[in-house]
């Protein structure tokens, strides 16, 4: 293994295509910056990384992307990014265990994500903001909302499996048995669980592809923080209730894929029924988790439509 981890690195098509997201980004506008957020506690750190504005333009509303696991943050939003250049100041980071993004600090939490996400928005000058939350980003995009209502303006939520309880597991609402194997293939390390992934997130999935690329993915992606991202994955289920989610107020609008087996969709209509009446939900046809990428034209047209039709 370790001999192809070597040859990898010395030709990696996935780190070549994550260098020309990161020039896509660069040419759309955006800068790459990383945030000290642990100044008031010497005892922790804590940074966040962030693409940024170059230049902000205040008199626009603010936009906050905010990615799941997998691939990273510029692969999740990379063919949406400039949809809303025109009309947002937008903020790509990475949550925490992500990317250039981490802490000392023990708590796990998507309560705590956001507000950390709260205090890096905070040192970049951004009052209010709309969000956009894929998969576990929408988990820290309800709590961002939930926690500071009045700085948060729309949100969007799509295949964020929010109001799952404890009991889902046990009940078998999810295709997988149990915790251990769902964080297996969420954060796959051999090709075998990023094959799983990849048939769990995709209706049609793409298949036949070699174990170089494979490993090439893994390589890249997924060796960093693994036990840490396995503690966040274990603190979205652990004791949860519906009984216990706060009902956000801000207009939501809830995107789902209508065959997702990550999340399936009677989850998106429950957290419809949960937000009530400010939340509406589309559902997307012959789309899997992945609806991002999978129906990407269908997924940008929705977002645009509640983003900017009403600006």
């Amino acid at each position: 293994m370790f001999d192809h981890l070597k040859l990898l690195r010395c030709f990696s098509f996935t780190a070549s295509r994550d260098w020309l997201f990161k020039q896509s980004f660069f040419n759309a506008g955006l800068r790459s910056v990383t945030t000290d957020l642990s100044h008031d506690n010497p005892l922790s750190s804590t940074s966040m990384h962030c693409w940024i504005p170059k230049s902000p333009n205040r008199s626009k509303p603010n936009l906050l992307l905010l990615h799941g696991f997998g691939a990273n943050a510029m692969w999740q939003y990379g063919e949406h990014l400039r949809a809303f250049m025109g009309q947002f100041n937008v903020y790509v980071p990475d949550l925490l265990f992500f990317g250039l993004s981490s802490t000392t600090e023990p708590n796990r939490s998507e309560s705590f994500q956001a507000q950390c996400l709260m205090r890096l928005m905070e040192a970049h000058g951004v009052e209010r903001t709309s969000i956009v939350g894929i998969s576990y980003g929408g988990f820290v995009g309800y709590s961002l909302a939930a926690q500071f209502p009045e700085k948060v303006e729309k949100i969007v939520l799509c295949c964020a499996g929010v109001c799952l309880e404890e009991k889902d597991m046990e009940d078998g609402l999810f295709k997988v048995p149990n915790l251990e194997e769902a964080t297996g293939i969420l954060i796959p390390q051999t090709p075998e669980k990023l094959k799983e992934l990849i048939r769990f997130s995709f209706v049609k999935p793409i298949k036949g592809v070699p174990s170089f690329f494979l490993w090439d993915f893994i390589d890249v992606m997924c060796m960093e923080y693994v036990e840490e991202k396995r503690d966040l994955i274990k603190s979205i289920l652990k004791d949860r209730r519906l009984s216990d989610l706060p009902r956000i107020k801000q207009k939501s609008l809830i995107i789902w894929g209508e065959e997702d087996q990550i999340f399936p969709l009677e989850l998106g209509y429950r957290l419809k029924r949960h937000i009530g009446d400010n939340a509406e939900i589309v559902v997307i046809k012959k789309a899997g988790h992945a609806v991002n990428l999978e129906k990407s034209k269908e997924f940008l047209k929705h977002l645009k439509s509640f983003l900017i039709d009403s600006l």
